[in-house]
């Protein structure tokens, strides 16, 4: 914040208020004043519990109202005198200049032009005539990830992933909302999506591990120019969406690595009904115990090896054949045969999506 914008306001209120009016910052420091003998005067009696508080303050013959981002008071006003019209034109000063600071900072900080372009509250043409205002360097390669807390402490996430990236020229960290926080990273141009996921793996260790605070993070897809930021970070947002449903377990998901998950998403959940109604013509998908879905799971992970899958069940290769003979009779799809394999592990796919979006007839 410019103090030269406050001492500019403050010396056109001076005739029009016939007392010594000022305002210091967070260290007790006149960054402005009336009298511009005082600007540089530290106020040592002043704490930071004063400037804290939202109520107005009477020390040494000033009267002195706190403003700026809560609950820190970043500034306070003060002006001379301890009676009802001091404090009156303290309030005043202080909504006055608080709302310039409001403004200057909307209009001037990166930070907030940043999360207005991830959140598409700007117009695409603006963004470019902005980026240049702000001397943004718009040639470089960013990735956005989006941290979602998903169980909180008295420890501040947004905090302590500020001090993670202290950076504000290349790394910007946003309060999406209570329990999002977006991270715009400048990275360089052969960064690959592993070392993203140890770079957001660091961000989820450092939470849980030091402070006891768990997250997911969603990867969006790197982009270059600012524009393509707002994507990124819905591909973040979809990406965690995606791993909400498919992958419970994983703490990063990268929405490169998404695969036919992605896909099935997208779709609407009519046309996946019909798709499981037209699978399973021969046999519903809830008549599969959990013995017999666990076996299916395990079998596609061993690449449909029957040997390998039932060594690693612990059970006899022939009763793993049964068991997928019964698959094929209540089914129709024989998961020995590469085809119906895809077919039934896609309609796996949509179940899980169906079971987390219920269709309303």
């Amino acid at each position: 914040m410019s103090n030269r914008l406050f001492q500019g306001v403050i010396h056109q209120m001076r005739d029009t208020i016939d007392r010594t009016i000022g305002v210091i910052d967070e260290t007790s420091v006149v960054i402005a004043c009336s009298e511009l003998g005082k600007i540089g005067e530290v106020n040592e009696h002043i704490t930071s519990d004063m400037l804290t508080s939202s109520a107005p303050f009477v020390l040494n013959g000033y009267t002195y109202k706190s403003f700026g981002n809560k609950p820190r008071g970043e500034y306070a006003v003060f002006i001379a005198g301890n009676d009802f019209a001091a404090q009156k034109y303290a309030a005043i000063l202080a909504i006055s200049l608080g709302s310039i600071k409001q403004y200057y900072d909307e209009k001037y900080d990166r930070g907030n032009f940043i999360k207005n372009v991830i959140l598409d509250n700007i117009l695409p043409g603006d963004i470019y005539l902005k980026s240049r205002e702000l001397r943004f360097n718009a040639d470089v390669t960013r990735v956005c990830m989006l941290i979602k807390i998903s169980s909180k402490t008295d420890i501040s996430a947004y905090d302590v992933i500020q001090n993670l990236f202290p950076d504000k020229n290349k790394d910007f960290v946003i309060n999406i909302n209570e329990t999002d926080i977006a991270l715009v990273k400048e990275i360089k141009n052969d960064i690959d999506s592993k070392d993203l996921e140890k770079l957001a793996s660091s961000i989820v260790d450092t939470l849980s591990g030091e402070f006891y605070t768990h997250c997911v993070i969603g990867i969006g897809t790197p982009v270059v120019g600012i524009k393509d930021l707002a994507r990124s970070f819905k591909e973040a947002q979809v990406a965690l969406e995606v791993g909400k449903v498919f992958d419970t377990e994983r703490t990063i998901v990268s929405y490169d690595n998404l695969g036919i998950a992605r896909l099935v998403y997208q779709l609407p959940t009519t046309l996946c009904d019909m798709f499981l109604k037209e699978v399973f013509k021969r046999g519903s998908i809830e008549s599969l115990d959990q013995e017999t879905l666990f076996t299916i799971q395990r079998f596609f992970e061993n690449n449909l090896n029957v040997s390998e899958t039932s060594r690693k069940l612990f059970v006899h290769r022939n009763t793993l054949v049964y068991r997928l003979e019964k698959i094929k009779k209540l089914t129709g799809l024989d998961l020995r045969e590469f085809e119906d394999a895809i077919v039934f592990k896609v309609a796996l796919m949509v179940k899980k999506y169906l079971s987390s979006n219920p269709i309303k007839y």
